[in-house]
């Protein structure tokens, strides 16, 4: 990354359901690296698979941001809004030769452990058709700020991804790379789910001629059965008047250091104390992308 390139980074959840702990973690460990870069932080609200969404997180999720001090800069951006960019994509690399038609189905799929691994035939012209990406059988790898270098074979480990589903949604794959791009964004920090979704699109952005940003993924919080927070595993929500206390078990959960001030601080002070004090290097996961 070019260092007079000025930071942007951005937090984007999918609104399934409010923000819990976990998701707090991701949040505030984003807007800590945006602002001790002196950068942008963005808020996106990932909305591309309404059958799985809550309908009050969209407007749920900014409110709790707000209750814990993370102020976005700029307006909230909806991906259900940019159906146009990502058809100019998809149009893009079609033309490209990068992208295929495709009508198979997961029990289809079980000969190759459930990847696509080849081009396929359309056996019927009037059924929906998914649009795949072609991928190398190549190893794509990155630099990631706390986990190292991670890489994966992109045809043994993913197979040829989906861009766009039969029932015509788009992928998460293909609109977070367009949407990042197209934000300007050039410092990606999110949860260590996440981490082995990153080479395939890194390959999606050299299809495209995107360039590539850094990445920091953070370790997933998990409950007490060690499954990652989430909505189908009945994560609480924060609530704002536990925002200090949330605030500073996030900090904790992030290793970086509290101190009596910090402790004694109001919400404000405590973000600007966190945001000078923030050093990723402190944050050691395992294998697992665990702490």
């Amino acid at each position: 990354m070019t260092k007079n390139i000025p930071y942007i980074g951005r937090f984007a959840p999918t609104p399934t359901g409010p923000l819990h702990f976990g998701s707090l973690v991701a949040a505030l460990a984003s807007y800590l690296d945006a602002k001790a870069h002196q950068g942008t932080w963005r808020l996106r609200i990932e909305d591309l698979d309404p059958p799985r969404e809550d309908p009050s997180a969209s407007s749920r999720i900014p409110e709790q941001l707000l209750q814990h001090g993370l102020q976005w800069d700029g307006d909230i951006e909806f991906q259900s809004q940019h159906s146009a960019r990502y058809e100019t994509a998809l149009s893009q690399l079609a033309n490209n030769g990068f992208t295929f038609a495709c009508q198979c189905s997961r029990k289809q799929l079980l000969h190759s452990h459930g990847l696509h691994q080849d081009n396929c035939s359309i056996t019927d012209s009037h059924q929906p058709c998914a649009i795949r990406l072609r991928v190398p059988a190549q190893l794509f790898g990155f630099s990631d700020r706390v986990f190292g270098h991670y890489q994966q074979n992109l045809m043994q480990d993913v197979g040829d991804q989906i861009l766009k589903r039969k029932d015509g949604l788009y992928a998460y794959q293909l609109a977070v790379v367009v949407d990042d791009y197209l934000s300007g964004i050039t410092h990606i920090v999110r949860g260590a789910d996440l981490l082995d979704n990153t080479p395939r699109q890194l390959f999606l952005m050299q299809c495209l001629g995107y360039p590539q940003p850094e990445y920091l993924h953070v370790p997933l919080a998990l409950n007490d059965a060690g499954q990652k927070l989430s909505k189908q595993n009945q994560a609480t929500a924060i609530e704002a008047q536990d925002a200090k206390t949330n605030l500073l078990a996030a900090l904790t959960f992030l290793q970086q250091d509290i101190s009596p001030k910090m402790q004694a601080a109001d919400i404000t002070e405590l973000l600007a104390m966190a945001v000078s004090q923030w050093l990723p290097s402190r944050i050691k996961p395992n294998h697992d992308g665990l702490i």
